[in-house]
């Protein structure tokens, strides 16, 4: 018989120890990580933020209102006391590295573009029009320099 191999998914993976954000619920935005999977549809999540206001208390959240992240706090052993995920959160710098990521970048872009009034928008609208002239005239004359 042939020989098997295994490979690891490319999807991320409901794991304890995996970073979360709400995407749905009271707790919308805010980051969690996976304390223990109960079942396939739920897991205990908490999320113990430097900021109070981003503080995510210990409960069980359906993972219809979570979207993964990319991180993972290494070893987190299953059940983990608030104390010790604390202490491994503040350690890996969890919300720094979220905050670095590009998905939280085009969330707070698309947040600032949300907060804008009408003399906002029409200065962008100017800036992009000059820029794309900009950018238009330098190809033509790349274009006909080359010609």
């Amino acid at each position: 018989m042939g020989e098997a191999t295994v490979t690891q998914a490319k999807w991320r993976l409901v794991e304890v120890g995996r970073v979360a954000v709400f995407a749905r619920g009271p707790y919308i935005g805010r980051l969690a990580a996976i304390v223990q999977i109960i079942d396939h549809k739920r897991a205990l999540v908490e999320g113990p933020s430097s900021d109070k206001s981003k503080i995510v208390p210990r409960h069980a959240a359906p993972l219809s209102q979570l979207s993964l992240t990319a991180i993972v706090i290494p070893d987190t052993p299953l059940a983990v006391g608030h104390a010790a995920l604390k202490k491994r959160w503040d350690s890996s710098d969890v919300e720094g590295k979220f905050f670095n990521s590009t998905y939280a970048k085009n969330q707070a872009k698309f947040a600032r573009r949300r907060e804008l009034n009408d003399f906002e928008r029409f200065k962008a609208m100017v800036l992009r029009r000059q820029t794309r002239f900009e950018e238009r005239k330098a190809l033509a004359q790349a274009k006909a320099a080359k010609a």
